[in-house]
């Protein structure tokens, strides 16, 4: 009787053993551990989604602000720390994460993301010719504008036609004028006022590239043209007082709100901002570029990738697959919260329910979102030294901001940059 019992104790312990080893095993009764910088509400829907497919099944949600994540998972994954199975990665990370060591191996669903996918959301999530991560959602860039200061001021909207999309130059030629004539404080801001993300698109579209080149995508490139041009432009945007100073990334979006600004370079996650905004009347364009040069638009946002040291391996890939590679799942990543999913057939369900979300006033917004997505969207850099680039970048863009000379500041990041990424070559 004491062998019998003692056989069947042995076998349970070995049972619970297989069940919540390294990635494989029964998924039943188990908790996934996931961990992001958006508020719990942004993702309970795709959780209880897939909680509802997965009986028995509880995906346990951490939020991290943006502003510690990067620099709270660096360590916590270094650490090899086996309370986190999925996290939510920016897709520039990638290359960085995965050279660490900090990403598993996606590789075997190579076709199937591409498949799936929009067309610039697949190259981000690979680094060496491996898959790393998979997109969840994605992301464009808008002119908004304020049809009440435009009106005043005798101003011709610009049209939501993206094969008529404005030049910069005839945007802040058109905020000036609100500014003289039209009562606006300001002429022109954008919303991540120093940050690479959306930028970049300056200097690429004057034909600069992206600040990074060479084989490894490991030697700065910031005194082009294109980017001494476009940063010279930027820091007139304030220094002509066309633009404030003193006000922070995504702190600007209440003062296109308030009615304050003419015109308002944002994404579609203020198409619901400004929808619920009392006593607005506002529009929405195609993204601008200089004239005489390319056409280039924003894009990018987050993936989400596994923990090597997780133990629920094979539950976290059921929960990748579900939120990126189902239309279903990566719909409801977006349910609660206005951004884009990443997945094209969820992408196709999407889009008129954004460009209803402001009656008249967003009409227009998914055949602008559809076209860039196609044609005009370029993806911040892939490099492993891209942590360390968009740093210096940051703060390079506010010194330019508050009057440094384009050039001689653009000059200084190079060498920051290439300081910093000597330890990687």
């Amino acid at each position: 009787m004491k062998k019998s019992l003692a056989l069947v104790s042995l076998l349970a312990v070995l049972a619970a053993g297989c069940g919540s080893g390294g990635g494989g095993g029964d998924s039943a009764s188990k908790t996934l551990r996931f961990t992001g910088p958006e508020e719990p509400k942004t993702f309970q829907p795709v959780i209880d989604g897939f909680q509802a497919k997965n009986p028995g099944v509880k995906v346990a949600y951490t939020q991290i602000p943006f502003d510690q994540l990067n620099s709270t998972l660096q360590q916590r994954l270094a650490a090899k720390d086996e309370t986190i199975d999925v996290y939510t990665v920016d897709q520039p990370r990638v290359a960085a994460l995965a050279t660490r060591g900090f990403l598993v191996d996606l590789s075997d669903w190579k076709d199937r993301v591409k498949q799936a996918a929009l067309p610039a959301q697949y190259e981000v999530n690979e680094h060496n010719g491996k898959l790393w991560s998979v997109p969840i959602w994605t992301s464009d860039q808008f002119l908004f504008y304020n049809k009440t200061l435009l009106k005043k001021a005798g101003i011709t909207p610009p049209p939501s036609d993206p094969a008529k999309r404005w030049t910069w130059e005839q945007t802040i030629e058109a905020g000036k004028k609100a500014q003289a004539e039209g009562g606006a404080q300001w002429a022109f801001i954008p919303e991540q006022i120093e940050q690479y993300y959306q930028l970049q698109s300056l200097a690429e579209s004057l034909g600069g590239g992206s600040g990074i080149t060479g084989p490894d995508m490991l030697t700065p490139d910031l005194t082009t043209d294109g980017w001494v041009k476009a940063m010279t432009w930027y820091r007139d945007l304030f220094a002509n007082k066309l633009a404030p100073r003193g006000v922070g990334s995504f702190q600007t979006s209440p003062l296109f709100s308030e009615g304050k600004v003419a015109f308002f370079a944002g994404g579609p996650w203020d198409v619901g901002v400004f929808s619920a905004a009392k006593d607005l009347d506002w529009g929405v364009a195609p993204y601008p570029y200089f004239k005489g040069g390319k056409q280039v638009t924003p894009t990018g946002s987050w993936s989400w990738g596994i923990n090597p040291a997780s133990e629920n391996q094979q539950l976290a890939r059921k929960f990748l697959e579900y939120a990126s590679l189902d239309p279903e799942g990566n719909l409801l990543t977006t349910k609660a919260t206005t951004i884009i999913p990443s997945n094209r057939a969820a992408f196709e369900k999407y889009v008129p329910t954004l460009d209803a979300l402001g009656g008249d006033k967003s009409k227009g917004v998914g055949e602008i979102l559809t076209y860039d997505a196609d044609h005009t969207a370029v993806a911040r850099p892939r490099s492993v030294g891209y942590i360390q680039f968009e740093d210096i970048m940051t703060k390079a863009f506010a010194d330019i901001r508050n009057g440094a000379d384009a050039r001689t500041r653009l000059e200084q990041a190079t060498q920051e940059i290439k300081t910093a990424w000597a330890q990687l070559r």
